[in-house]
Order: C-alpha cells, then structure tokens, then sequence
C-alpha cells in the first residue's frame, strides 16, 4: 500500500473532525480553525510508522473485503441455484478464515502502532521541551505543559489510531456498497442519496460538539491546576481548615464543574447525530422493505440482499461515527501542541538543542554583558518590570556576590547570565564571541547552576558517571552527608531528605558536572550556620582556586568578605559595586563565619 493512501486516509479523518470558527455559547469558548499545520503533524505521525501502518491497513482493508463478500455469500446460500451449495459453503468458509485472520493481524499490528506511537510522541515532545525556550514554557505554564505530556498525547494517538479502523470499515463499507450496485444500480442510487442527506445532518450537528471538545480540554487543564494546587499547597490547608474548604468547595469544584458541563455538552451533541444516525438508518431500511418493491422492480434475492447488507453495515459504520469524536480530539491536541512551540513535524536533531555541533566549552572564559535589558511585559493586574541596561564582567577565578531585595531583579540577572532568557538588547560575550540564537545552547554548556528552585534528580546524569562513583565520596564527606546517601551506577541511593540536605546534594550534582562557571541562588538560605561556613570559606574558595568563575546570590553580609566583588541591584539596575576584601582589610576584621 503506498504513503499516499496513508497520507489520504490521515487527510480523511481529519477533514471528517469538522472545521468550526463559531462560539459555543455554553461553555463560552471561541474557537478557531485549525488547518494544515495540525493536518501536517498527523501525517508526520503516520509516516514515522508508515512501515507497521500499512500492515494494519492492508490487513483492516482485506478484512473489510472478506466481510463484503461473506455478505454476498450468504445472500446467495439463502437462494442456492442447483450445484452452486458446495461451491458456495467452500466459499464461505475460506472468506470466514481469511476475514478473522486478516483482522487478528490487523489487531495486533494496530496494538504494535498505537504503543510506539504513544513511545514516539512522547519522546518528541521530551525533546521539544529541553530544546525550547524557558521563557516559552514560562509563559505556557507547568500545568499547560503537564496536560500536554498527559491528556494530549493520548488524544494524538488514539485519533492516529482511528485512521487504520476506519481504513478496515471503509473497505467494509466500499465492498458493500459494490456488491449493492452490482444488484441494482437504481436502488443503489436511492440508497446513496438518502446516506449523503444522512450524512450532512450527522456533520451539522458533530460542527456543534466540535467546540465543546476543545472547551473540555482547556478545562481539564485548569483542573490540573488546581490539582496541583491541592498537593503543593497541602499544609497551608491543613493549618487553615476554612482555606482548606473554600478551595475545595469552590475552586476545585468550579474547575470540575466546568469541566463536566462541558464534556456534558459534547457528549450531548454527538448523541444527538448519533441518534440521528440511527433513526435515518432504520428508516433506509423501512424504505428498502416497503418503498423500493413499488417502484423497482427488484427479485426477492435483490430485496434480501439490500436488507441483509444495510444490517450487517451497522457496527462498521458505527464504528466510523464514534471515531468522530476522537479524531476531534486529537486535531485539538494537535493544535494545543503546537501552540506550545513543540510541533511534531520539528526535526528530532533540531530538538536536542545546538550543543552538538559547536565546540567544547573554553576551559577558562570571561563573560561579559554589554548594554543588556530584559523586560517582562504586563500581564492582567501585574506590572511589567525591565532589567537593565546592566554592564558586568566575571573572569575565571573570580567570586562576585549578587545582592539586592526582593524584586530588584537577581533571578533574572541570572537567568540571562546563563543564556536561560534571550536580552531584548545588548550583547552577552563569552571569550570575546558574541552569544546568539545559533550558539546559545553552546554557551549554556559552560555553566553550572543550583537555582532557588532546583530539581533534585536521582541520576547524576554526567558524560563520566565512573568518574563521579570514584570522587564523590570525597564531596559526600566535604557536604557531611556520608552514612546518609551513597552512589551507585550515577544514582543517589535516596532523595528523601530534610531540604537542606537535598540542596547538599544538588551542590554535589553541580561540582561534579566541572563547568567554568558556577552560578548559586540563595544556596544557603536554608541552611544552619555550620553548614554555611563549609560553604563559603571551604568550597567557594576551592572552586575560585581551580579557576572557576562563581555567582552566588546571597543576603549573608558576614561572608562578602571572601568575595572578589559586591554587585548590588536595585529596580532592574546595578546601583552599587565594591570590593569587600579591601574594605574588610581596610577595616582589620577577623570575621570567618
């Protein structure tokens, strides 16, 4: 079977979806039409599988055909001309065997295609995500994101796995129609246009359910959202019980609420072009019985035949109506994919990112931003607020401490510092070359980093994991955290830690990645005093004399004194810079923490 009939069948189905740009009034959704990308990306599905898929859809296809003509079959046992029985039965029972194997095939390569499309989606869009732009994936949000790993992949796969089922009913459908043609041409005729009516009522009203899918599914995202809410915000609500009540009673359930009423509705309109379906079908067949002998002249074998065909087409085309709604589905999902930046059709080099094909990262190189600023614009009630422009140097073996208060932009500096976040102007250097979209994944590469926010992962995920198995015991006693973790093959033994252990061990993960530039975030905000003092008058210092560039956000004052430079931030922009060695020389003072 050729890529082009795949390519036909995937177009098919997905015309079939509908294409809506009305409101639905009553989940208060807009919709929009959602064309040729979302049409592409499924036929980029099916062509990375196009080898198993046409198996399934030979497989579907003859089973279909063998279905048609076991119809025919038994029409013709229950008018058997002399001498024709045993041909006849021998007939039938071959198309008999050849109709279950075909379709036991045809199962299980669909099974094979569904759980490596499922497998394929999802690691696409794994890729996707590490090679897309944090700010993107900011402003799409965590629970966006989720729903998309989750509810869309599905959606994607089932609608790709729609296709060969309705390949197999097609072809069911196709054989039939043949066969009903061969009986009669003018009763086919009549058939056909009562269907073609049938048909454009069922697609009015499947328009109608089309917007409510895609209402459902901007729901359910908000439903996770408050599901995440529940389990990150679980002791804030256990210490207030009416908090506690009121965002079950009302923000949970607002969100189930509308997500209910939604699928409600959709679930509404495609019973209603079901039962439309339904009700036209058996009146067909009333036509066929008490219409068609007044006006055509058909022998009883053609009246049976009509009447026995049109039965045994009612589970393969209701199997075609009820891929409706999952082909719909899955365009939505499609669409919510794409609108994240993470189409399927990216190339799968383009999405682990640039590192590849630039060099290794400079041994010791400084770093400079040049006239750099960054603005969040303003979103709902929240002012925008811009950093910069901000001139910073950090050459190899310096430590320079970030300070300012709350809102005064260090988070940013140092998401732009590593190349995390784009500048809207200015230039950021490393060894002379300027970063730019083509070379920022490399220059991310140099650094480093224990944000405020970390991610503790049990793997240690480094290029030389029987390196890290041989040294970091030595950082494990460093950290004081021998008896508590050990590792193995590159994996911590445990995760389950106080915070301030787990922060130990990110620091570990960070001194064994061995990068030019260390960047910490508040690292020692949760942290006792003992284990500050390791910090910055032990390991700070050892990093700085192995020629490491160090950032450390920090409010502890009583440790700038091992610092290179003081840089302060105030409202997006650096108001101070000193040097504290020579100020605390200057002053005499003794102070180690």
């Amino acid at each position: 079977m050729p890529p082009s009939f795949v390519a036909v069948l995937a177009r098919l189905a997905w015309r079939l979806g509908g294409f809506v740009t009305n409101r639905h009034e009553s989940c208060g959704q807009d919709t929009t039409m959602i064309g040729s990308s979302s049409l592409g990306s499924l036929h980029t599905l099916l062509r990375r599988h196009r080898g198993v898929l046409v198996l399934v859809l030979a497989a579907g296809g003859l089973s279909g055909l063998f279905s048609a003509a076991v119809v025919a079959v038994i029409n013709r046992l229950l008018h058997p001309h002399d001498g024709q029985l045993v041909l006849l039965t021998a007939g039938f029972a071959g198309l008999v065997t050849g109709k279950v194997a075909a379709n036991l095939l045809s199962q299980l390569w669909l099974v094979r295609f569904a759980q490596d499309a499922v497998m394929d989606v999802t690691m696409s869009l794994c890729r996707r995500i590490v090679g897309s732009s944090l700010r993107a994936l900011e402003r799409a949000g965590a629970d966006e994101v989720f729903t998309t790993l989750t509810d869309d992949v599905g959606s994607v796969v089932w609608a790709a796995q729609c296709v060969p089922n309705l390949a197999m009913n097609g072809a069911m459908v196709a054989g039939c129609g043949v066969y009903l043609l061969w009986l009669s041409p003018g009763a086919f005729l009549g058939v056909a246009g009562i269907t073609a009516a049938g048909a454009a009522g069922y697609y009015w009203l499947h328009r109608k359910s089309f917007s409510a899918i895609r209402a459902s599914r901007d729901a359910k995202s908000r439903t996770f959202q408050q599901f995440r809410g529940l389990t990150s915000g679980v002791k804030e609500l256990l210490m207030n019980a009416e908090r506690a009540r009121r965002f079950v009673e009302r923000d949970v359930r607002d969100a189930m609420a509308t997500l209910r009423r939604c699928n409600l509705t959709a679930f509404q309109h495609h019973l209603a072009g079901e039962s439309w379906t339904q009700s036209l079908y058996y009146l067909l067949i009333g036509i066929i019985l008490v219409v068609f002998p007044s006006f055509l002249a058909l022998p009883p074998e053609s009246l049976t035949g009509f009447v026995f065909a049109m039965l045994y087409l009612m589970n393969p085309v209701w199997s075609i109506i009820g891929s409706f709604p999952a082909v719909s589905r899955g365009r939505i999902a499609l669409a919510r994919i794409e609108a994240l930046g993470m189409s399927l059709e990216a190339n799968e080099a383009d999405s682990k990112g640039m590192a590849s094909s630039q060099p290794a990262a400079a041994p010791y190189p400084m770093i400079a931003m040049e006239g750099v600023t960054f603005a969040y614009e303003p979103t709902g009630d929240q002012q925008g607020f811009t950093l910069g422009p901000l001139d910073f140097v950090i050459r190899p073996g310096e430590l320079v401490f970030i300070v300012g208060g709350n809102g005064s932009g260090k988070s940013t500096f140092v998401k732009l510092l590593t190349g995390l976040y784009r500048p809207d102007r200015g230039t950021v250097r490393i060894g002379g070359v300027p970063v730019t979209d083509e070379n920022r994944a490399w220059y991310r590469q140099h650094f480093s980093a224990v944000f405020s926010d970390y991610h503790l992962f049990e793997g240690l995920h480094i290029a030389d994991s029987h390196m890290a198995d041989e040294v970091v015991q030595q950082y494990l006693n460093w950290l004081e955290l021998e008896g508590k973790v050990t590792v193995a093959d590159g994996r911590f033994s445990t995760v389950n830690l106080s915070q301030g252990q787990r922060r130990r061990l990110a620091l570990l993960t960070a001194y064994l990645e061995d990068r030019p530039v260390y960047v910490f975030d508040e690292w020692a905000a949760d942290q006792d005093p003992h284990y500050k003092g390791v910090f910055y008058n032990r390991l700070l210092p050892d990093l700085s004399a192995r020629g490491k560039a160090i950032v450390v956000i920090t409010h502890d004052d009583r440790y700038y004194h091992v610092g290179d430079r003081v840089v302060k931030l105030e409202d997006g922009r650096i108001v101070k810079t000193w040097s504290p060695r020579i100020v605390h020389a200057h002053l005499g003072g003794s102070e180690s923490g």
